[in-house]
Formats: C-alpha cells, sequence, structure tokens
C-alpha cells in the first residue's frame, strides 16, 4: 500500500470510528422510539380501547406524516447543514415520544404517531446522505450497515427493557405511559448534544488536522467525480424510472421490517404461558442474531464488492422464514422461522443503499435519497396495518406474514432487474 493509500485508509478509519458509533446512537434512539409502541401494545391496547385493526392503523399512520415531509426536510438539511437539522429534528422527536404517555383513545393514538412522523422525517435519509459527505462508495456498505446496527440493537436491548418498564409506574404514570416517558427524553437530551458535538463535513470537522481534513476531502471529491450514469439534479432523478423501482424495492424490505418489528412482541406473547418480560427477552433474540449477521454479510460484501447477490439472498431467505412462519402451528419452529425472516430482512436492509447511492450525486442525493425512503417507509404503514387488519378478520398472522413474504420477493426481483445496470444520465 502506498503512503498516500496508508494515509487516506488511516483518516477514514478515524472518521468511522468519531462518527459511526454517536450517529448509531442516535438512531437507536430513533428506532427504539419509533417501534416501542409495539411492546406498549401489550398493556396499552386494552387500557385505551384499540382493537388489532386500530393498532395497526395507528403504529402505521407514523409512515403517513413521515412520507409528506420527507423530502423537503432532507433539502433542508442540505442547505442549513446536518448539526442543525438533526438537532431539531431530536428535540421534537423525543418530545412528542414522551407524549405518546398521554393518549386516551384511538384518535389521539393516530394524532400523536401522525406528528411523531412528521417530526420524525429526514433523519434516517439525512444520515445516509451525511455518510455520504465522509465516506467513499468503496466502503458504504460496511459504514452504513454499521450505523444501521442500532436497528436489530435497539430491539436487543428495547426489547427488555420496554417489558420491563411496563411493570414500572412513575409519578401515578402507568407502565406503558412510564415507558414512553423515559424512552423519549433521551432524545431530547441527545439533539442537545448533537448542536455541540456534530461537524456539518469534513471542512468543519476541529478533531481533524489540516493535514486529514485535506486527504478526506481528496478521496471524497475523487469518488464524487462524475461519471456518465450518475444524476446530480432531483428532476432528474424524479424523471428515471430506475429511481422509482429503487422506491418500490426499498418498500419490499421496509414492509417486511416493519410488519415484523411492529407485531413480533404480541406474537410471541401469543405462544401462551410468558409473561412480558418473557416476551421482551424472546423478542429480543432474533434481532441479537440479525446485528451480528448484518455486519459480517455487509463487510464480505464490501471485501468482494458484490453488491447484487449481497442484496438478493438474505431478500429471498427472509421472504421464505415468513412463508414457513405463517405455515407452521408449533411455537418454536414459529419463532426459529421468525428468527430467519428477522435476519434476511436486516442483512437486506444496509446493503440496499449501495445502489443508489452509486449514482445519485449533489441535490439528486439530498432530494433523491430522501424521495426513495419515503417512498419505502409507506410500507411502515402497509406492513403494520395488513398485519393487523388480517389478525382481526381471521384471528391469526398467517395472512400477513405472507404479505411481507410477497413484498420482500418482489424487492430481490426488482433488485435482479435493476441492479444488473446502471442508471443512464440522458433521458
Amino acid at each position: 500500500m502506498s503512503g498516500e493509500a496508508e494515509a487516506e485508509a488511516r483518516v477514514l478509519r478515524k472518521a468511522a470510528f468519531r462518527l459511526i458509533p454517536f450517529l448509531g446512537l442516535l438512531y437507536f434512539t430513533a428506532y427504539l422510539d419509533r417501534v416501542n409502541v409495539g411492546y406498549a401494545a401489550l398493556t396499552m391496547n386494552a387500557d385505551i380501547g384499540l382493537s388489532a385493526a386500530a393498532y395497526g392503523l395507528g403504529a402505521g399512520i407514523f409512515f403517513i406524516g413521515y412520507f409528506l415531509f420527507e423530502v423537503p426536510s432532507n433539502l433542508i438539511l442540505e442547505k442549513v447543514g446536518a448539526r442543525v437539522w438533526i438537532s431539531r429534528i431530536m428535540v421534537t422527536w423525543g418530545l412528542l415520544s414522551a407524549g405518546m404517555a398521554f393518549v386516551d383513545g384511538p384518535t389521539s393514538f393516530y394524532v400523536v404517531r401522525f406528528l411523531l412522523g412528521v417530526a420524525e422525517a429526514g433523519f434516517f435519509p439525512g444520515i445516509i446522505l451525511y455518510l455520504t459527505y465522509w465516506f467513499p462508495w468503496a466502503q458504504r456498505a460496511k459504514i452504513v450497515a454499521a450505523f444501521m446496527m442500532a436497528i436489530p440493537i435497539s430491539s436487543v436491548i428495547g426489547a427488555p427493557l420496554s417489558t420491563a418498564l411496563l411493570e414500572t409506574s412513575v409519578f401515578g404514570l402507568k407502565g406503558w405511559q412510564t415507558m414512553f416517558v423515559l424512552e423519549g427524553l433521551p432524545a431530547v437530551i441527545l439533539g442537545v448534544v448533537v448542536f455541540f458535538h456534530l461537524a456539518d463535513g469534513p471542512a468543519k470537522a476541529r478533531w481533524l488536522s489540516g493535514e486529514e481534513r485535506e486527504v478526506l476531502q481528496r478521496v471524497i471529491a475523487r469518488d464524487q467525480q462524475p461519471e456518465p450514469e450518475h444524476l446530480h439534479g432531483l428532476g432528474a432523478a424524479l424523471r428515471k424510472p430506475q429511481v422509482w423501482g429503487f422506491a418500490l424495492m426499498y418498500f419490499g424490505v421496509v414492509m417486511g421490517n416493519y410488519g415484523l418489528g411492529f407485531w413480533l412482541p404480541q406474537i410471541v406473547k401469543g405462544f401462551g404461558g410468558l409473561t412480558n418480560g418473557d416476551t421482551g427477552l424472546l423478542s429480543a433474540l432474533p434481532y441479537l442474531l440479525a446485528a451480528v449477521t448484518m455486519f459480517l454479510w455487509s463487510r464480505n460484501s464490501d471485501r468482494t464488492g458484490e453488491r447484487l447477490w449481497h442484496f438478493v439472498a438474505p431478500a429471498a431467505i427472509g421472504a421464505g422464514g415468513f412463508v414457513l412462519a405463517a405455515q407452521v402451528t408449533d411455537p418454536t419452529a414459529q419463532f426459529v422461522a421468525l428468527t430467519v425472516g428477522a435476519v434476511g430482512v436486516n442483512c437486506a436492509l444496509p446493503l440496499f443503499w449501495s445502489f443508489p447511492t452509486r449514482f445519485l450525486r449533489a441535490a439528486a442525493a439530498a432530494g433523491g435519497i430522501a424521495f426513495i425512503n419515503s417512498i419505502g417507509n409507506l410500507a411502515g404503514y402497509v406492513g403494520p396495518s395488513v398485519m393487523g387488519f388480517m389478525k382481526e378478520a381471521t384471528g391469526a398472522y398467517a395472512g400477513g406474514l405472507l404479505a411481507l413474504a410477497a413484498a420482500l420477493a418482489m424487492a430481490a426481483v426488482l433488485a435482479l432487474v435493476l441492479g444488473r445496470r446502471p442508471v443512464p444520465a440522458s433521458a
């Protein structure tokens, strides 16, 4: 390795060690506040009169607000900088997440969940955009996977924590109310930390020396060199059918992710003979395995430079896991199948972002990433709602699990179509 290459590798390692744990902590907090309603549902639904269908609708309506404000939020982030905008997002979503403690029926449940989606809109695509300022495409699967490990880790830690808080009362609040307050306030605190801690980009990073800033900016400038297939404007990106295809591809993976995430605690509790604490511990196990597998799988993708099959294989495996879970009746077999589904979904998620970020540049990156993420995250509305509707209509989860499997299979097929060729720059 040449001296220049060694210097670049050293600076990239320093940036990764500085940024990824902190950004992962932010996403851990965001994701926990997004899905802790799944654990609250174990006692909240009966307290405020939510049916299975009403719960599924309210859990998913978060993503309608998210969808409507995603692209504007990411465009604002590009203008004002990540430090200010990520701080704003975190403070507002933390306050609204804590405010979930005071919902008292279906209507207030829908309203607060919708506003929570509005508040959080732009966080995830903003971080994906932010990572493109620091890390070249060749390393991005591993970097995004390290950041997105917050998803399974939030369940590994959040499942037993949330169910333990269901048995805790503070200031006369019920357990599920206590859980929302205590898990919402850390986002507010971290939002303040972001304002003083996060650098908008390498040029403003005081923890890099002048030489290190130059090295990192050179790496990113080289990675951003225009190529014929790159898209540089938001309008150009939105005119390409392939970009819409990427959004639909992401829709399939997200549907599998949230369809399982919002309902797994209730599925596990339905095995019978489990306390809320037992349910939390058991619900954490699939995500513990998924966290380890996600990182190793993405690292292998970066090592080999292969992206397509590293996405298709786990998406297909996840679909198979959900199909099996829908067919078996033995609780142990169903739990194993759900674990396979969770591992498949979580391994596919970070690999997805290696496709669109390869071609989106400049304004196309800010708006295009947000557009793909907002369309994809509509599945966060569809997945939980379908699960709730099928549970109420049939008394079982099989129909909903088959819908999740179909969504993942669609994502795998779209990857085979879209991932084999670049997005053309010309109309």
